[in-house]
């Protein structure tokens, strides 16, 4: 016969009121403790769902090769969307866009053409620019530059990217004016015209799939 000397130190199960009982939940509680699981993931899960984040699947080659067909993105709503709370036509409590956009950066939106279609472009005139394109070349006429300027686009242009010519464009205080970077296959401004800040979702934060080409965007 053999004794653990660790156990026999201990008191016996159910000997003293300080000895603690084992909890057994009853199928009730069990499924009371779920709920409460449930809730706390909804209300973790839901604002970040309709007010900050939203996952988007590229469809078609209009951004080629800097985004490519099937590609998995990570778009960040806040402070671009305009979110409404509450039944449709009467919200009772609506959050509208707080941000200008930032020029040059890729987003999506609802094609002015089509809301049920989203669309990513990238934004090339902000609220109250005049553009214009000649010769493959995007000028843009604002505060800063009365006389207009010659939009360096580089950093995701190859030099021999052909952007067809656009005659000039004055934005309204919530309209930007946006472009595909595969100019000769990009339904964009150049087609609809302006986009009105409520049909913006917000702008591509992370490219999330394929992992090689996985990639934060400021």
């Amino acid at each position: 016969m053999t004794t653990n000397p660790e156990r026999s130190e201990l008191p016996e199960r159910g000997i003293g009121p300080e000895v603690g009982v084992e909890e057994e939940l009853s199928s009730g509680q069990f499924f009371l403790e779920m709920v409460k699981v449930f809730i706390l993931a909804a209300l973790i899960i839901i604002p970040v769902r309709v007010f900050l984040f939203q996952p988007f699947f590229v469809q078609g080659s209009s951004m080629m090769p800097n985004f490519e067909n099937g590609e998995y993105l990570v778009v960040n709503e806040f402070g671009f969307k305009q979110t409404e709370i509450g039944a449709s036509g009467s919200p009772f409590f609506t959050v509208s866009p707080f941000y200008v956009l930032p020029r040059q950066e890729p987003i999506v939106f609802r094609s002015p053409q089509n809301p049920d279609l989203y669309l990513i472009k990238r934004v090339i005139g902000l609220p109250g620019e005049t553009v214009r394109i000649e010769r493959s070349k995007v000028f843009i006429v604002n505060e800063a530059h009365p006389d207009g300027y010659e939009l360096d686009e580089k950093a995701y242009l190859s030099s021999s990217v052909i952007t067809t010519d656009m005659k000039p464009i004055t934005l309204g205080a919530d309209q930007y004016l946006v472009l595909g970077d595969n100019r000769m296959n990009s339904l964009d401004s150049r087609v609809f015209g302006p986009v009105s800040k409520e049909l913006i979702v917000g702008r591509v934060l992370l490219r999330a799939w394929p992992i090689p080409r996985a990639e934060w965007y400021k």
